[in-house]
């Protein structure tokens, strides 16, 4: 019975609409009372266009609507295969050339590669070491606090004797009568 309601206050409204949509031009004649002609002819217009729209979208949503569902039936109808299959196979007309390029490529890179891992160094690596650990050396012997780990330290330590300390490793340090070192001595 609500949409019964509703069926016929929408056909109710087309008809008043359709009268007022007729007879604007001429002279206006409210369907309720008013008290202000004017002012109730352009409430009755502005209804009128709001119904006008909304009636106007309902119609492309329902069209819009009717058209996905055909859409829709032809997919269930066809079992979603494609029909419009391309067994066109794209070819470049510069394949060859650029195939050509890259196995040129592929040759020059393999030969550097090659003349590369052939080459032998001209730095000798036993000097570089002796060098390095030399390095080591003095940095662990000016540092503030001791390096490396537990065991390494424990090689390291000082023994003093009258003003000479004397490491493990076999080098001596003269010592100040504050207990820094000041000068190393290498024996040997």
């Amino acid at each position: 019975s609500t949409s019964h309601l509703e069926h016929s206050e929408t056909q109710h409204s087309r008809i008043v609409f359709a009268f007022l949509d007729s007879k604007m031009h001429r002279h206006y004649q409210p369907t309720a009372p008013a008290s202000n002609r004017y002012l109730q002819q352009k409430w009755d217009q502005d209804k009128y266009q709001k119904h006008r729209t909304k009636e106007d979208r309902l119609a492309i949503i329902a069209r819009d609507n009717q058209i996905l569902s055909f859409k829709l039936v032809d997919i269930m109808r066809s079992n979603g295969t494609v029909e419009n299959w391309n067994n066109y196979v794209s070819k470049s007309l510069n394949a060859e050339k650029r195939h050509r390029q890259s196995v040129q490529i592929t040759q020059e890179n393999q030969a550097i590669f090659h003349r590369i891992t052939q080459c032998k160094s001209q730095y000798k690596s036993g000097r570089l070491n002796e060098e390095w650990e030399r390095v080591k050396r003095v940095q662990n012997d000016i540092a503030r606090y001791p390096r490396g780990t537990k065991a390494e330290q424990k090689t390291r330590k000082k023994v003093h004797f009258g003003g000479i300390g004397v490491a493990k490793n076999g080098e001596a340090a003269r010592c100040g009568e504050d207990g820094g070192i000041q000068e190393m001595l290498t024996t040997g």
